[in-house]
């Protein structure tokens, strides 16, 4: 992520919006000690992207024997 000042800012302010089209964040910094206090991001339309379920579908395979028995109690640790 790259910061800058408000005055910094305030001179390039359309080639940091450039970078923000391009996906990058810009942080700002305010004040003699130059301390953060917002950030530029680019865009979100709002919509969630899909997720992907069961990326590991098929390439890996879970057995249990037939020994095998936990309690609700062992499972939950008491």
């Amino acid at each position: 992520m790259k910061t800058m000042a408000v005055g910094e800012l305030k001179t390039r302010f359309s080639q940091v919006l450039d970078e923000v089209k391009d996906g990058k964040k810009v942080g700002i910094l305010y004040g003699r000690a130059k301390k953060p206090v917002a950030m530029i991001v680019p865009y979100s339309d709002g919509k969630k992207r899909k997720r992907q379920i069961g990326i590991l579908d098929g390439k890996a395979t879970i057995e249990f024997r037939d020994d095998f028995a936990m309690t609700t109690e062992e499972l939950c640790g008491i």
